[in-house]
């Protein structure tokens, strides 16, 4: 190809060990776009898990209610990261690979990193759901570790319309190269 961009049909995810990754070889992304949907007021939540410098989960959907902040769709974002990392964990102890510490849950809003690790926060979510509340015992068990992140540095390609340059950066992170 002449102009040095891919098309998404020449990428293939690619696996390897991430050279002294700081945050282990098992790091979840996740993020939301608060009301991104204009038909109905839903956010677009995602996440990325990955083992060393590949993908091996993912997804992007709507979520199943409106939030009412962006500290809430990123939360209920995460508290859906945080299930498949720990679905992933129990299945690579299974395979013989048993995480020893936490793993990492790379979030870009302060405020939802906030309510996972202190429930002192519980009145601005309240609201929610018990079943969200979840996140913050695994936090508690150390199974999971919420981590800042710059929202450049984020899955925003999960949850949001990119252009071109953005979506270049993230392939690379995500795995997926030439």
């Amino acid at each position: 190809m002449s102009s040095g961009i891919s098309k998404g049909l020449d990428l293939k995810l690619t696996y390897g060990p991430t050279p002294e990754d700081p945050h282990g070889p098992f790091v979840t992304y996740s993020d939301a776009d608060h009301g991104g949907n204009s038909d109905n007021g839903k956010s677009t939540g995602g996440y990325l898990v990955k083992l060393g410098t590949g993908a091996i989960s993912w997804s992007s959907k709507l979520q199943t209610m409106v939030a009412l902040s962006t500290t809430e769709a990123e939360y209920i974002a995460a508290v859906e990261a945080a299930k498949e990392n720990i679905w992933m964990r129990q299945f690579m102890g299974e395979l013989g690979y048993s995480p020893s510490s936490p793993s990492t849950l790379l979030m870009d809003n302060q405020s939802a990193i906030s309510v996972s690790k202190n429930p002192e926060h519980h009145s601005r979510m309240k609201h929610l759901d018990l079943r969200w509340y979840w996140l913050r015992d695994v936090v508690d068990l150390e199974i999971v570790k919420p981590v800042f992140v710059p929202t450049e540095d984020m899955a925003d390609i999960l949850t949001k319309s990119l252009m071109r340059p953005f979506v270049e950066k993230c392939r690379t992170p995500m795995g997926l190269g030439t």
